[in-house]
C-alpha cells in the first residue's frame, strides 16, 4: 500500500532527475519523470544489489534498456549508496563526468550495461539470464544454491520497435527463461509523437504469442499494482515476464506531460517551478533530496551487505562440500582460463591440399572445448557451415540448461546481442558464428561489444569470393574494412590451419574486447612451417613469413588469409627473376598497431618501398601498409555467381596480376 514515504520517494526520484538534466540543459526527462514509480518498487522492494559491492556475482541484473533515461538509473544509484555522489549527477553529461548521457557499462558503478541504441539493452538482459540459468545448472547442487538470481529490465516503445528486441523475446519465450522479468514504460510517445503514429500493434499479445507471460497495470502509479504484478512475476519459472505499465511521461509536468517535446528536452525553468508546484515540491534548492527519502533509499546498503554475507557463507560451506567445483567457479567468474587449457590445442601438419580455415577453427573448438567448459555458442542457423557445434555436447533448450551448444535460429543481430549480454553477466566465454557478409546485420551489436571491451568471440566463415557460386549477395566485399573500422575489435584473417588455431589461442587470452575470425569456405594449403616462419607470428599481428635469401629485399609482399598463398607463389617466380622478395603475412592490423614501433620498422621497413598488398576483398585501408606509391590488389566492386577459381581469375586475383604489378613498381622506381 502507498503510503507518505513512497509518495516523498518517488517524487525524489522524478525532481533529481528533472534538475539535472536542466543543469545539463540537455537530456531526456519524461522518461524519468514516467517512470519513477515501478523503478522506485523495483529497487526498493525486489532488487537484491550491494551498492558497496556493484560486482557481487549473484546479484540480480538491472537494465535500464531505455537509455535515454539515464537520470532514472543515476538518480537510483546514488539514493541507494552506490559510490556516485551528488556532485557527478550535478555534472550529467559533462565532460570527465560519471554521468554520461546514456548509461555505460564500466564507466559509472552499478550500470550493467550499456544502453541508448534502442533494443539493445532489451536483447542483453536475455542473454544475462542465459548466462544465469548455464552457471545455475553448472554449479547449483542440492542445499548449495551458490547462483540464484533475477534479470529485470525497464524498456521502452523504442525498445519494442527495434527489430532485435523481437529477435530475442522471441528466443527468451522459446528457451522458458523464467526469471528474467522487464517492466515496460507504455507511455505512448515518441519522439515524433503519439505511438498511434506507427505502433500500433497489440504489445502485449505479441509477447503472449512469443511465450511470455504477460500482465498490464492500468496506472503506473499504483504502487500495490506493480508490486504485486512483480510478486507474480517472481513465481512464474517456466516463462520470460512482461508488465505492461501504462505511464505518462513527463508525469506531474503541467504543460508538458504526455507530449513528444518532455522526451528529449529540458523542461525549462518556468515548467519546473510549475512541476514542483503541482507535486508539492519545495522549489529550491535543485537537486533535493529529502533526509527521510535518503534514509529509506540507503536501507539498500545495509541490506545489501547482509544479502551478499548470506552469499558468502552459501559459498564457503559449498567449498567444504565441492572444492572442485568451487575452484572453478573461481577461474570462471575472474574470467580466467585454467592451467593447461590450451594443453589439447591442435598442431596441424603441413599439407598442400590443406583445409578450409572454418574447418581447422571447428577441429580447434572441439580440441580446447573439454578443457574450458564455461566455452558456450552456436551460430545463426548455419553450424554446419560455420563450423560451431562442440561434439558431444547438449544443445541449451529448457530443461537443459547445462547445454554448451546453442541454436540462436536465424537472428544475427538478437545473437550478437545476447552475446554481449552472457559476457556482461560474466563466467562464460561467449562465440557466435555466421557469414561475414551478415556480420552486417549485427554490426550494432559488435560496436557496443567494443565499446565496451567484452569478451566475445565472432566466427565469421566464408570470408571472402572465394565462397563461390551463392554469388554477389553472399560474397563479402566491403565486411572486413567495416569490421576494422570497429574502435577495439580485433580482426582476424588467419592464413592456414595452424594461423587458425593460434588466432583461437589469442582469441581465448585477449582481454581488450571483442575478436572476428575470418575464415574461408575454401581449401588452404597448411603450410610448412619448417619452411615458413612460425604460426605463432600471429600475436604479433604480422610477421615475416618467408624472407629472401639472396640480400636485402626488394620488393615485400603483403597478404592475409587465403590470398597467402597467392603471395607465396608469386614470390617464387619473382625471385627466379633475381629479385630478392619478402613475403609478410598479416593476419590483424590492430593486433600489428599496437606492437612497439621497432617491431613494426622491422616487419615493414621503411626502406623498402615497393610493396603489393594482396586481399580478395576491398582496397580501403591497405594503403597505410603498403604507401601511395605501391599497390593493392584487391577487389572494390561487388562479386558474381561462379565458382571461386573462375572468379580469381576474372577479378585479378592471381599470382600473375601480382607479379604484374611487382615488376612494374619495381621498373618505376
Amino acid at each position: 500500500m502507498e503510503t507518505g514515504l513512497d509518495n516523498l520517494c518517488v517524487n525524489t526520484i522524478r525532481m533529481l532527475s528533472v534538475d539535472c538534466v536542466e543543469r545539463a540543459k540537455s537530456g531526456h526527462p519524461g522518461m524519468p519523470m514516467g517512470a519513477a514509480t515501478m523503478a522506485y518498487v523495483l529497487w526498493t522492494r525486489f532488487l537484491r544489489h550491494n551498492p558497496l559491492n556493484p560486482k557481487w556475482p549473484d546479484r540480480d541484473r538491472f537494465v535500464l534498456s531505455a537509455g535515454h533515461g539515464s537520470m532514472l538509473l543515476y538518480s537510483l544509484l546514488h539514493l541507494t549508496g552506490y559510490d556516485l555522489p551528488l556532485e557527478e549527477l550535478k555534472n550529467f553529461r559533462q565532460w570527465g563526468s560519471k554521468t554520461p548521457g546514456h548509461p555505460e557499462s564500466g564507466h559509472t558503478p552499478g550500470v550493467e550495461t550499456t544502453t541508448g541504441p534502442l533494443g539493445q539493452g532489451f536483447a542483453n538482459g536475455v542473454g544475462m539470464a542465459v548466462a544465469e540459468q548455464f552457471l545455475a545448472s553448472h554449479f547449483n547442487r542440492a542445499g548449495h544454491e551458490i547462483v540464484n538470481h533475477y534479470t529485470y529490465g525497464i524498456v521502452s516503445d523504442g525498445d519494442l520497435m527495434e527489430g532485435v528486441s523481437h529477435e530475442a523475446a522471441s528466443l527468451a519465450g522459446h528457451l522458458k527463461l523464467g526469471k528474467l522479468i522487464y517492466l515496460y514504460d507504455d507511455n505512448h510517445i515518441t519522439i515524433d509523437g503519439s505511438t498511434d503514429l506507427a505502433f500500433t500493434e497489440d504489445r502485449a499479445g505479441r509477447f503472449r504469442s512469443y511465450g511470455w507471460h504477460v500482465q498490464q497495470v492500468d496506472d503506473g502509479n499504483n504502487i500495490e499494482a506493480i508490486e504485486n504484478a512483480i510478486k507474480e512475476a517472481q513465481q512464474e519459472k517456466d516463462r520470460p515476464s512482461f508488465i505492461a505499465i501504462r505511464t505518462h511521461i513527463g508525469f506531474g509536468s503541467p504543460n508538458k506531460q504526455d507530449t513528444s517535446s518532455v522526451h528529449g528536452e529540458p523542461l525549462g525553468t518556468e515548467e519546473i517551478k510549475l512541476t514542483k508546484e503541482n507535486l508539492g515540491w519545495p522549489l529550491e534548492p535543485d537537486c533535493f533530496i529529502p533526509d527521510e527519502a535518503l534514509k529509506h533509499f540507503r536501507q539498500a546498503v545495509e541490506m545489501g551487505e547482509e544479502r551478499e554475507k548470506e552469499w558468502r557463507d552459501q559459498v564457503r560451506s559449498y567449498e567444504k562440500a565441492y572444492p572442485e567445483m568451487a575452484k572453478e567457479w573461481d577461474q570462471w567468474i575472474n574470467n580466467e582460463l585454467p592451467d593447461g587449457w590450451d594443453s589439447n590445442m591442435t598442431v596441424f601438419p603441413s599439407d598442400p591440399k590443406g583445409m578450409a580455415t572454418r574447418v581447422a577453427s571447428g577441429m580447434v573448438l572441439n580440441a580446447i572445448a573439454s578443457n574450458l567448459p564455461n566455452l558456450m555458442g552456436g551460430s545463426a542457423d548455419l553450424a554446419p557451415s560455420n563450423k560451431t557445434l562442440i561434439k558431444g555436447e547438449e544443445a541449451f533448450q529448457d530443461g537443459h540448461y547445462n547445454g554448451r551448444n546453442f541454436y540462436f535460429g536465424v537472428r544475427e543481430h538478437g545473437m550478437g546481442s545476447i552475446l554481449n549480454g552472457m559476457a556482461l553477466h560474466g563466467g562464460v566465454i561467449p562465440y557466435g558464428g555466421t557469414f561475414l557478409v551478415f556480420s552486417d546485420y549485427m554490426r550494432p551489436a559488435i560496436r557496443l561489444a567494443a565499446m565496451m571491451g567484452l569478451k566475445v568471440i565472432y566466427i565469421f566463415t566464408h570470408d571472402s569470393i572465394g565462397l563461390g557460386e551463392d554469388g554477389p549477395t553472399h560474397q563479402p566485399i566491403e565486411q572486413l574494412a567495416a569490421l576494422r573500422a570497429i574502435p577495439n575489435l580485433t580482426v582476424i584473417r588467419p592464413c592456414d590451419a595452424n594461423e587458425t588455431a593460434e588466432a583461437w589461442r589469442f582469441a581465448l587470452e585477449d582481454r581488450k574486447g571483442p575478436v572476428a575470425l575470418a575464415l574461408t569456405r575454401q581449401g588452404v594449403p597448411t603450410l610448412d612451417r619448417d619452411k615458413f616462419a612460425s604460426a605463432r607470428g600471429l600475436h604479433r599481428g604480422a610477421y615475416i613469413l618467408n624472407e629472401a635469401h639472396n640480400g636485402t629485399p626488394d620488393l615485400m609482399l603483403i597478404a592475409s588469409g587465403s590470398e597467402i598463398q597467392i603471395a607465396i607463389d608469386a614470390s617464387q617466380e619473382i625471385k627466379e627473376k633475381g629479385i630478392a622478395v619478402r613475403v609478410v603475412s598479416m593476419p590483424s592490423w590492430q593486433v600489428f598497431d599496437r606492437q612497439p614501433e621497432e617491431y613494426r620498422n622491422q616487419v615493414l621497413p621503411h626502406e623498402i618501398k615497393v610493396r603489393v598488398a594482396i586481399e580478395a576483398g576491398s582496397t580501403q585501408g591497405w594503403h597505410r601498409y603498403v604507401g601511395e606509391k605501391s599497390h593493392v590488389v584487391g577487389i572494390d566492386h561487388f562479386g558474381a555467381s561462379a565458382p571461386s577459381k573462375t572468379l580469381y581469375e576474372k577479378f585479378g586475383i592471381t599470382v600473375d596480376r601480382v607479379v604484374e604489378e611487382a615488376l612494374r613498381l619495381l621498373k618505376e622506381k
